[in-house]
């Protein structure tokens, strides 16, 4: 009976076998929202995300601007182990600024990504523009100014920091007057 129980046992441990979670980046459809926006993506300009989790096989989280995946990497309530972070290259054939592809992605760590570009993301954020080929990247930011760097070298502050568009420095200097007038008024 005992050669039969160690059978079984094998058998049930075989079929515990852990099979490696596929992290192949999934092609961008219609349906497909942003994590943080939860906005379709394709109504959106720019290059695109996509942050595969452990855990979650095949629904990867997809971002509207490459710099909110970014983003995501490096927030410390993020609580699943990232396995693979795909961008779309934006020197890919057919990839422009209004379409950048559905199945042009290349891995986050590869990319050549040009920081501080004029060009704004889908969201209206900086963004980080990425290529596979350090040539178009520098072509790219020879036209459109910023840095070409590696995810690794981009500052916390490129892809945290809050973005103004101006309105808020007019609201914050408003804010500041009127916090002046009560101040003087209570004799302060």
């Amino acid at each position: 009976m005992r050669p039969i129980f160690l059978l079984l046992v094998l058998g049930l441990a075989a079929c515990r076998e852990e099979i490696a979670q596929a992290v192949d980046p999934v092609a961008l459809t219609p349906d497909a929202v942003g994590h943080f926006c939860q906005m379709n993506l394709t109504e959106h300009e720019g290059p695109k995300a996509q942050v595969h989790l452990e855990g979650l096989p095949g629904a990867p989280l997809f971002f509207s601007q490459v710099r909110d995946a970014v983003a995501y990497t490096r927030l410390p309530e993020q609580t699943h182990t990232i396995l693979a972070v795909w961008v779309n290259d934006m020197g890919a054939a057919g990839a422009q600024w209004s379409e950048p592809g559905a199945t042009n992605w290349i891995a986050l760590e590869d990319a050549h990504l040009v920081v501080g570009s004029t060009r704004d993301g889908g969201m209206g954020a900086p963004e980080l523009v990425p290529f596979s080929d350090p040539a178009a990247a520098e072509a790219f930011r020879a036209d459109n100014g910023g840095t070409v760097m590696r995810v690794a070298q981009i500052p916390d502050e490129a892809v945290m920091a809050p973005v103004s568009d101006g309105a808020e420095a007019e609201d914050d200097s408003d804010f500041k007057r009127r916090l002046k007038a009560l101040s003087e008024r209570s004799g302060g």
